[in-house]
């Protein structure tokens, strides 16, 4: 990985006889990051790579207008929580079905996937996050899992700092009452 700073990535990626190796360095830089929270939005590890592919294509061809003024990991994660979002939505309307049936659908290919390594409690929990509505599941997900503060939370979402938090408790109280019911099976 580059110790480079996004400054100097971008000036690097500003020439054009480095623009490749740049964005090479970026993507090496921040992929494993941003697949772990698209995976924990979409499950599913191929339609995971997919999403994070169509992040990195959207990131190459708008890079020449980032502005600098935020972190480029926090613009690169806006763009893969934009477009898990995007992915999920064309996944309900492309089934023709409900919300849950998408859900179901989706911790299913939890639990026959390889590529999930958790424990019971992981998974668990991995499933009861899946219930929630696709929204608070990025806001708990970049919270819970990635432990961003909700400054920069709001600066990916394009959403208030007071609604984000309300949108994580309500996310929070959702799990716990999935997590306690006592019809829970694994």
């Amino acid at each position: 990985m580059s110790d480079m700073s996004d400054a100097e990535l971008m000036a690097l990626f500003r020439k054009e006889d480095t623009r490749h190796y740049a964005f090479n360095l970026i993507v090496r830089a921040y992929q494993k990051r941003l697949y772990a929270f698209v995976r924990r939005m979409v499950t599913d590890p191929d339609e995971t790579q997919d999403v994070l592919q169509n992040v990195f294509l959207k990131a190459w061809t708008g890079l020449e207008r980032f502005r600098e003024d935020a972190q480029l990991y926090s613009w690169l994660y806006r763009i893969a929580h934009n477009e898990s979002i995007t992915h999920l939505k064309r996944m309900k309307r492309g089934l023709f079905v409900s919300e849950s049936s998408v859900i179901e659908r989706l911790t299913t290919t939890l639990d026959s996937s390889e590529h999930f390594n958790g424990d019971i409690i992981q998974k668990k929990l991995q499933k009861a996050v899946m219930t929630l509505p696709t929204k608070q599941r990025a806001v708990f997900t970049m919270k819970y899992f990635e432990e961003m503060k909700y400054e920069q939370m709001s600066t990916i979402t394009g959403t208030s700092v007071g609604a984000l938090k309300a949108s994580y408790h309500i996310a929070v109280k959702k799990i716990e009452a999935h997590l306690t019911r006592p019809d829970q099976t694994m």
